[in-house]
């Protein structure tokens, strides 16, 4: 089995006279031209297409028939058909949802996307009203075999980092009461996590308590998986955390990261990009892709 991960950065298809056409690798307020847009999107599919994954964690999806409208115009054109995909109704008032692509079907499939603190037990930060759901987007729960996967995209620090961070830390003890229990329990959890490296406790250590970070098998300097521009920083909002159980049965398994189809910015000596990349755009994305072998899963 083999799976990827993958921010694409506000997959959207929005509405012209010719059946639609998919909002490019950008951010909404950014000031950009939309004329990259197309050349975003086929980068995305050549990025998600050099994964060869069998499964494909997405963040930052509107719906359903945005992810169709990729899948059928942009990656099977390249070869890459995924006929089994999911993208579920989360809480982002803008739309921006966590999805799965599969070559297989999954056995089972579940949102969390309507839990409350109530439900799993957990207190509220202050000023969190009680029935406000926990996830920002979601908490997307698939077994595939014997493997539990789940994808998740945390609240991002912005605007406030303060109450973002408890938001955060509360998803993070979400997803731990959910995971599957027992010493054999095969899981992974992949996505955004949007947590930054700083601080003596990050708002995730529930979950990096619970689990294995595999990106830690990387050296240090090679386990960023995100450019900002701004602040001229590399970043590693994008984990995958295996179950002690998962980590011990793939001793060797380590998350290839895929930055080929980011921005020229981010810097030389990253590995090749892919043709057409720009400077900042146009991109795949500015998040790169994870990958994860675990042969005969």
């Amino acid at each position: 089995m083999r799976i990827a991960s993958l921010n694409v950065q506000n997959l959207r298809l929005l509405p012209d006279t010719g059946g639609g056409h998919l909002h490019g690798a950008r951010d909404r307020d950014e000031a950009a031209s939309p004329s990259h847009d197309a050349a975003d999107r086929r980068l995305t599919a050549q990025l998600i297409a050099a994964t060869d994954a069998d499964i494909v964690a997405l963040q930052e999806v509107f719906d359903a028939e945005s992810l169709d409208a990729f899948h059928d115009r942009c990656l099977a054109p390249l070869g890459r058909v995924y006929p089994h995909r999911l993208c579920l109704p989360g809480n982002d008032g803008r739309g921006l949802d966590v999805a799965v692509m599969a070559r297989r079907r999954w056995d089972a499939a579940q949102s969390h996307a309507q839990l409350t603190p109530r439900d799993l037990g957990l207190d509220r930060p202050e000023g969190m009203p009680p029935d406000q759901p926990i996830f920002r987007r979601d908490c997307l729960e698939l077994r595939f075999g014997a493997l539990t996967l789940f994808v998740v995209h945390f609240k991002a620090p912005a605007p406030d980092p303060e109450r973002a961070r408890a938001l955060r830390r509360l998803e993070a003890e979400a997803v731990v009461r959910l995971l599957p229990r027992g010493p054999d329990a095969l899981w992974l959890v992949a996505g955004d996590l949007n947590d930054p490296e700083q601080g003596e406790e990050r708002a995730i250590a529930p979950l990096e308590a619970a689990g294995v970070d595999l990106g830690l098998r990387l050296p240090e300097a090679a386990r960023w998986t995100y450019y900002d521009p701004h602040r001229d920083r590399h970043q590693r909002p994008d984990r995958m955390i295996a179950s002690p159980a998962l980590a011990a049965r793939f001793p060797e398994a380590v998350p290839e990261i895929l930055r080929r189809g980011l921005g020229h910015e981010a810097g030389p000596g990253q590995g090749a990009r892919l043709e057409r990349v720009g400077l900042h755009r146009p991109h795949a994305s500015d998040h790169a892709a994870l990958v994860l072998d675990l042969p005969g899963l």
